[in-house]
């Protein structure tokens, strides 16, 4: 039975390797995988996945004004496809999780989306949002704090390693940009910790 999954996590906890293992198994399996990312994140380049550890493929791009499930269905008349995967999923638009969720439902392909759950401010995308509503089953991909608890939230700091806590919701980075936390550690940086603590 076709399923709508949500994996989720921090920054730099290895989504992208995982969804990038997962396909590869489909396709090793001689079965279909379509393959969907942001476009605005393109540090790998415009249409492509890719992993901190070197591994990557090519995908189609998704914007929020893109319908994905008449998307999918003009992907399904070239051939059938075993599974989709949505990298990046918390730039999805509450309409497009909704449209997964029909592609689901109404052509029983499972769709496994990949993305955070909050931003440095510790709120929930809203694609995240709708996802975590919607998605049949969730999974935790988990990656540390430095002090080895789960890192659960992430920080966005500046070029002199300032911790930021006001901006826009959306700033595409990596490593030179975001470090992912525990709670405590989180809230410690954004000024939330009492001074005995």
């Amino acid at each position: 039975m076709a399923k709508l999954y949500f994996n989720y996590s921090t920054m730099n906890a290895g989504k992208s390797t995982v969804l990038l293992q997962a396909s590869h198994n489909y396709r090793e399996n001689n079965m279909q995988t379509y393959l969907l990312t942001a476009s605005v994140d393109d540090r790998a380049g415009a249409g492509r996945i890719a992993s901190r550890i070197g591994i990557g493929a090519e995908a189609d791009v998704f914007r929020p004004e893109d319908d994905l499930h008449a998307r999918i269905c003009a992907r399904l008349e070239q051939g059938a496809v075993a599974a989709i995967f949505v990298d990046e999923a918390q730039f999805l638009t509450p309409d497009q999780v909704w449209q997964l969720a029909r592609v689901v439902d109404d052509l029983r392909i499972p769709v496994l989306a990949y993305g955070l759950r909050v931003d440095f401010q510790g709120k929930l995308f809203p694609g995240s949002a709708t996802l975590l509503a919607l998605a049949d089953e969730m999974r935790e991909v988990r990656t540390i704090c430095h002090c080895g608890k789960k890192a659960t939230m992430v920080v966005r700091q500046d070029d002199q390693g300032n911790v930021l806590t006001e901006g826009d919701q959306v700033q595409i980075g990596g490593n030179e940009s975001y470090v992912s936390l525990c709670r405590r550690h989180w809230r410690a940086a954004m000024g939330d910790l009492p001074e005995s603590s």
